[in-house]
């Protein structure tokens, strides 16, 4: 069953939308609207916009939209009912407990999330057992201490094929469950086992303090060297960051992201706090969104190895996507954070960090130790790499590092200025040149699926989305709709809102969007946020209304009648069955 209505008009009455969104995107005012980055793709220009008189928002970008409950669902991963619970929470109203709905999903995770939490303490008891010493003495040789171990809530998976499956049978969960859960898999004879075995165990943990999934390493040679949690109904690596739960108190300057676990801890211990790592994956464009949501700048601690400058690359340009300033410390004295800050120690780690350079100069320095800048040529083949590292960046950036070029190289910078334009130039040329090509092709595919499709049905598809914009807009259109069949609907996506925007208006309810959060998928409620978004008045509601249904039947019996031509045999003849 539905939820409470009463509940939901309060909740919805009590939640302001701009209010909920921007704890988590920075907005700005546009006449009615508020404007901002869409925090679900990657984008320069605000193309996120919040509807303060419909209670909805919508993104021309991605075509994410929807309500508050929308909009919390997305953005933390929750499903409807935790949702609303969020939101009620946040709003000061009790859930109900004299309504039945169906929160199965609910209830699923969280039974998942009762299970990691027993699972965490279950490796972290065994890890303080004298048998799991193996693992203690691998975390205390590499330098942590009992306080850390117990902060991060670190454990030890037993060497067994099932310890962790009886422990969690012996406190009434299921082996099914545990499967959910990522800790347990089944086996070619139906038979179920740990995942993890013989391994030092790290706990994922979100930022509302739920354990989420684990990551696992061996102490030996054997392979794989690390395995971490699949996703599951409360985990995609994806979306997360390992410590944000900790570091999220400690990053309105800055965060600092890592590669590894160990690397985050050793910073944690060491007194770096704002230190993060991507969960078992390379960095997403979810995980840039994520920290851009925390803080304005990111300090990229990456490994010094080929995998970990390679890495780097990529991470710095997803965050030129973001408002949020890269910053790329010049890490020596060791292959990680980890290994530098256990070899020379916290100062000179601290120091590494302080002395952290832009993308750009970054970039400068590595230019100039592949180039004896001692010799002509060496001059030369820097600067001809320096224009293209240059190449990107503003005007005001490009005068400054060209004077700084021209006054450490001794070579004129008008000289540097003018070969830069050139490449400036050329480039342009190459990207406008691709830009067409893809024009005149996605024009060429354009053509041919219109020129393929049934005007027709185009135009009963305009009058289908027409009908419920105009519904939503002017509800007393629903008297025109007389013995109207939804059947006659080409999309079943339409036909689902028609019928439940008629069933609300006869029972005297809300059609708002949040009204619509019960009945329809995060996707469709996304869809209906754009058509509201895009709808526009009428100038005689009633008049296109009825226009816009006689289309529908009027389509919808022209695709639905035979010509005798069409006809089998056995239809033909029964034409003239009672004649």
């Amino acid at each position: 069953m539905p939820l409470n209505e009463s509940f939901l008009q309060e909740l919805k009455f009590k939640t302001d939308i701009e209010d909920v969104i921007s704890g988590y995107v920075s907005l700005k005012k546009r006449g009615s609207t508020s404007v901002g980055l869409c925090p679900f793709h990657n984008e320069k220009t605000p193309s996120f916009t919040v509807y303060n008189d419909t209670q909805s928002f919508y993104c021309f970008g991605c075509g994410a939209g929807g309500d508050a409950v929308t909009f919390i669902k997305k953005i933390e991963n929750l499903d409807y009912i935790d949702a609303v619970k969020l939101l009620a929470q946040r709003a000061g109203i009790q859930m109900p407990e004299d309504v039945s709905y169906d929160d199965s999903l609910s209830k699923k995770r969280r039974r998942i999330l009762e299970i990691n939490r027993e699972t965490a303490k279950f490796y972290y008891s065994y890890l303080m057992s004298s048998q799991g010493k193996t693992g203690l003495d691998y975390y205390l040789k590499r330098g942590l201490s009992l306080n850390t171990i117990k902060r991060f809530g670190l454990g030890y998976a037993p060497d067994a094929w099932d310890e962790l499956l009886k422990h969690l049978k012996s406190k009434g969960y299921k082996p099914g469950e545990m499967v959910d859960a990522g800790v347990v898999k089944i086996g070619k004879n139906n038979r179920y086992y740990d995942i993890f075995r013989n391994r030092v165990m790290t706990p994922i943990i979100d930022v509302r303090g739920n354990v989420i999934a684990f990551g696992g390493r061996v102490l030996d040679d054997s392979k794989p060297k690390y395995i971490n949690t699949a996703d599951t109904l409360v985990y995609k690596k994806t979306n997360e960051l390992f410590a944000l739960n900790l570091a999220k108190d400690h990053c309105s300057d800055s965060l600092i992201l890592c590669e590894g676990y160990m690397d985050v801890i050793a910073m944690h211990q060491a007194g770096f706090l704002n230190a993060v790592a991507g969960c078992g994956t390379a960095l997403t464009a979810e995980q840039v969104r994520l920290i851009s949501r925390y803080t304005r700048e990111v300090v990229l601690a990456y490994d010094a190895d080929e995998a970990g400058q390679k890495a780097l690359k990529k991470a710095a340009q997803m965050f030129k996507q973001t408002d949020v300033k890269i910053k790329i410390p010049a890490l020596t004295g060791g292959k990680d954070p980890d290994e530098i800050i256990r070899t020379l120690g916290r100062d000179k780690f601290k120091g590494m960090l302080e002395g952290a350079s832009n993308e750009i100069e970054f970039q400068l320095l590595k230019l100039r130790d592949t180039n004896n800048l001692t010799t002509t040529q060496g001059k030369i083949d820097f600067l001809n790499s320096a224009v293209r590292i240059l190449a990107d960046t503003t005007p005001i950036e490009r005068d400054i590092y060209l004077t700084r070029l021209s006054n450490e190289l001794s070579v004129d910078k008008a000289s540097i200025k003018l070969q830069l334009e050139d490449y400036i130039r050329k480039s342009s040329r190459r990207r406008q040149k691709s830009a067409d090509n893809a024009i005149v092709n996605n024009s060429i595919r354009e053509n041919n699926r219109a020129s393929s499709e049934n005007n027709a049905a185009i135009r009963q598809l305009k009058a289908e989305q027409r009908i419920i914009e105009l519904l939503l807009m002017y509800p007393d259109c629903r008297r025109l709709c007389g013995d109207f069949d939804s059947g006659k609907f080409s999309s079943s996506f339409i036909k689902r809102v028609f019928e439940v925007i008629i069933s609300r208006i006869d029972a005297g309810l809300g059609i708002d969007i949040a009204d619509f959060g019960q009945f329809l998928t995060s996707d469709e409620i996304g869809r209906l946020a754009g058509i509201i978004a895009k709808s526009c008045k009428s100038g005689d509601a009633k008049q296109e209304f009825s226009d816009c249904l006689e289309t529908v039947n009027s389509e919808y019996s022209k695709a639905h009648s035979k010509s005798s031509a069409d006809m089998s045999d056995d239809d033909f003849r029964k034409l003239f069955k009672n004649t």
